[in-house]
């Protein structure tokens, strides 16, 4: 049987919290192995904001196969098709944003899996498995196993159904897109707003009920990550490579300018 391992996966295995870096920035295969370097379990490839090609998605998703950090790449809602070409370019698992109802997260789930699990179209020679071409079955089987699915809530009607879109088999995590939720509820940037929380508590329960890990974005405060982590969450997008940047560069100039 094939392995074919996962690291963002490996880490909601073993009971902690898988952290993830969001990219929009970055353009090169390296990033994989500074933010390995860094700690971070798996790449948040955005497609769905910003210019990101999925030609340099394939560089930074193959590159950070060999540094042992797996890719997820967040598509636009319903470019499945552009998530199976990210997938066999080398991803580990696909964010499809703005999930409202169970039927839209079985569609994601059906369009993304092999069979006999989903209708994904077969084609050798993948990154995963080193451009090579093992048994067919097994490839499959391996890849279906390994495979994040990540369905993201960002409206007051995803949280509805919250219950519903987790109990569809194959779906992995349940992500709350907060920044996203927020807007939608018309509380925008208010991330830690009680409503927020309430939400955060319904989501929580259903992926309880269900068995999937709980996602979170789009809360850079440390208090409030602790806040939700101390609630479920377990798939956390901690930050992006942009915000980062601006960040340690701000930190250096505020330091050296205290020097004169």
């Amino acid at each position: 049987m094939i392995e074919l391992v996962n690291s963002a996966r490996v880490a909601l295995d073993a009971g902690k919290v898988s952290v993830g870096v969001g990219i929009r920035l970055a353009r090169t295969a390296d990033i994989g192995s500074m933010m390995k370097t860094a700690g971070m379990d798996w790449l948040f490839i955005d497609l769905e904001h910003g210019s990101l090609s999925l030609d340099q998605t394939q560089q930074m998703a193959t590159a950070g196969l060999g540094a042992g950090i797996a890719s997820i790449v967040r598509v636009p809602r319903g470019e499945l098709a552009m998530a199976t070409r990210a997938l066999d370019g080398g991803a580990l698992g696909i964010v499809s944003p703005m999930c409202e109802s169970a039927d839209e997260a079985q569609e994601i789930v059906d369009r993304l899996h092999y069979p006999p699990e989903g209708r994904r179209s077969v084609v050798g020679g993948l990154p995963q498995f080193g451009f090579g071409t093992p048994p067919l079955a097994e490839a499959i089987e391996a890849m279906n196993r390994a495979m994040l699915v990540v369905v993201m809530i960002e409206t007051p009607t995803g949280v509805a159904n919250a219950d519903a879109i987790a109990a569809v088999e194959g779906v992995d995590v349940v992500l709350i897109g907060t920044n996203d939720l927020a807007a939608s509820s018309g509380i925008p940037g208010q991330v830690g707003h009680e409503k927020i929380v309430a939400y955060y508590e319904q989501v929580a329960a259903a992926c309880r009920k269900h068995g999937k890990w709980m996602g979170m974005g789009g809360v850079p405060q440390p208090e409030l990550q602790q806040k939700y982590i101390g609630m479920g969450v377990r798939f956390l997008l901690a930050g992006q490579d942009l915000s980062y940047l601006i960040a340690a560069a701000k930190d250096t100039v505020d330091r050296v300018k205290t020097y004169m």
